[in-house]
């Protein structure tokens, strides 16, 4: 949004045309950086609690320099994901101060400013798993959430499992990360008292076709409080149980 477009809204706000919580939403609609390959929306923090995030896939190198330079500009936080190990070197020159973690394929900036709060609980099914498990634990942590990561405590050995249960019961939210049957999330339903979002992943033989065997497994779920993201999706699953740890309204 130019001068000019600024000036006018605030025009027609003082002729009554348009209410101030119209102009609001149209500020920030209307409010982004261009840089010709990407738009940045810088109101996304003050819209929805956290600005937004970038994806690395894809992006050539300069176009990925280019855009977290702009973010970092304006926002002190800073969540690049699926950055794989030998990018991450070029960000580390170029903006100093990130944390990459190699297994989650995430950098994040800004963490020394948090004070985490809550509990989120992620846990995986296997070691496999844990590129998905670690990028769901440095998503929430940068949304704020205290985070604790428990590995492979599949079914295939569920006393390890149950081992935890004092930690299951203590958790605000639940990530439960799985390949293969992808069985554990409806163990762990039964278990838990807080939400679970289950997470499928890839990892499996055949018949697993990709992770679908392990959706399919927890989308047809019999145990109550227990939500699916897709396949591989981490970061989904981080997000979605920083939001329900930090309450309504951020609180």
């Amino acid at each position: 949004m130019d001068r000019h477009e600024l000036l006018t809204l605030l025009q027609r706000m003082k002729s009554g045309a348009l209410s101030p919580d119209e102009a609001i939403r149209q500020v920030e609609r209307d409010s982004f950086q261009e840089l010709g390959f990407a738009k940045l929306d810088h109101q996304r923090a003050r819209r929805l609690g956290f600005p937004e995030v970038v994806y690395a896939q894809g992006k050539t190198d300069e176009q990925l320099v280019e855009v977290c330079r702009a973010h970092l500009a304006v926002h002190p936080r800073l969540l690049v994901t699926r950055l794989a190990p030998e990018r991450a070197p070029l960000l580390a020159a170029e903006l100093p101060g990130g944390h990459y973690n190699p297994t989650a394929r995430t950098l994040s900036y800004g963490l020394a400013g948090i004070a985490p709060v809550g509990g989120v609980l992620v846990l995986c099914a296997g070691t496999a798993d844990l590129p998905v498990a670690e990028e769901a634990l440095e998503t929430a942590r940068i949304l704020g959430a205290q985070v604790e990561l428990i590995a492979d405590v599949g079914v295939a050995g569920v006393h390890r499992l149950l081992a935890h249960q004092a930690r299951i019961d203590a958790a605000r939210v639940l990530v439960v990360v799985a390949g293969m049957e992808g069985a554990l999330p409806s163990v762990v339903g039964g278990l838990a008292r807080a939400p679970v979002i289950a997470v499928p992943t890839s990892v499996g033989y055949g018949t697993g076709l990709g992770g679908v065997a392990a959706l399919l497994t927890m989308l047809n779920s019999c145990a109550p409080g227990v939500t699916v993201t897709n396949i591989d999706n981490g970061f989904g699953a981080g997000y979605a149980a920083a939001i329900i740890n930090r309450g309504p309204q951020g609180q």
